[in-house]
């Protein structure tokens, strides 16, 4: 192990002066310095990376204002991932609540004859029952339980204790039949994927919570993906995971409202992002600048046809002609 001194600490003016040596332009002095007081250089280094050479020196032309460009892309892109978190996260509680307290009663999710392992319900129960002790001060309805049912939490109540991540452990440890019931009711889709995306949702949502990085991330936990979603989708980027909200996105509105502002936010930063970074198909920057008309799509300058086109039936499948039926099985 390395036993390197730790850096100094340095001003603000030291850290642009750090940015100038290296190569970065700098076009406002005095806006470059109002960023760096609000935004810890350190996470801001973070941007750095896609735009320095092997020599670690910032590529011909970077300026400062690029870097900011993908901090706010990066930020927004964030919050708006986290709104169509919230109702898919909201209905997956409501679904799993409804069909433990149907077929097992309001406290069949005590019982661990009802789950697949022994020890990982207990270890549920253990985590819950410590959210219900955190919660039980300030929310009233746990403390309305308390007083009137003995601290007996039906499973309607519980749910709503539970983190995403706790969710995501319950269903995967659901019976199988269980757990297909549910997916097949609401989604449509193998229960297998269901698993496998709650938990990479879960992990997303407390990058996204904390404000973490999504550009040029790498998933921790691989998608799970059929082999014609393979095609198109990375199985570790975020364009992987904005397949996974459409997919389990119920409400048609919310998810074309989502698709709406995800096109306006890539037109507004398209000349300081790489979308490639985020899993999008390449050249979908071309793809975005589409002129969205139902019969011939106006395209501007060279472009990967078969990913243009795979690309516009997935987000777009609205507008998809009878031409371009042999596109539409990645999203049907």
């Amino acid at each position: 192990m390395l036993d390197r001194a730790v850096k100094p600490p340095t001003s603000y003016e030291e850290q642009l002066k750090i940015l100038k040596d290296i190569n970065l332009i700098i076009p406002s002095q005095i806006r470059a310095l109002e960023v760096l007081e609000t935004i810890n250089y350190y996470r801001l280094s973070a941007y750095f990376l896609t735009l320095k050479d092997e020599g670690d020196i910032f590529k011909e032309g970077t300026t400062f204002d690029k870097i900011y460009n993908l901090y706010e892309f990066d930020r927004k892109l964030r919050n708006l991932i986290m709104e169509q978190l919230e109702s898919i996260e909201i209905a997956f509680r409501t679904h799993i609540a409804y069909y433990i307290a149907h077929n097992f009663g309001p406290l069949g999710y005590m019982e661990s004859n009802n789950f697949i392992n022994e020890q990982y319900h207990s270890q549920f129960i253990d985590e819950l029952r410590k959210e219900l002790s955190r919660r039980r001060k300030n929310e009233l309805f746990v403390t309305h339980y308390d007083d009137f049912y003995g601290a007996k939490y039906p499973i309607w109540l519980a749910i709503e204790v539970a983190t995403f991540s706790q969710l995501s452990k319950l269903f995967r440890n659901m019976k199988n039949q269980d757990k297909s019931n549910i997916a097949k009711e609401h989604y449509q889709i193998p229960y297998s994927f269901i698993q496998n995306w709650l938990r990479v949702l879960s992990q997303l949502r407390n990058v996204c919570a904390h404000y973490g990085r999504l550009y040029n991330k790498k998933l921790v936990v691989k998608l799970l993906l059929d082999t014609k979603a393979a095609k198109l989708v990375s199985n570790d980027k975020i364009f992987g995971v904005i397949f996974v909200l459409k997919k389990l996105t119920i409400n048609n509105n919310k998810w074309l409202s989502f698709k709406t502002k995800l096109e306006a936010l890539v037109e507004e930063y398209n000349e300081s992002i790489e979308l490639e970074r985020i899993g999008f198909p390449h050249n979908l920057e071309r793809f975005i600048k589409i002129t969205c008309i139902k019969k011939v799509p106006i395209l501007m300058g060279p472009f990967d046809v078969d990913a243009v086109l795979n690309a516009r039936a997935f987000l777009f499948p609205e507008f998809i002609t009878s031409d371009w039926n042999n596109r539409r099985d990645i999203i049907e």
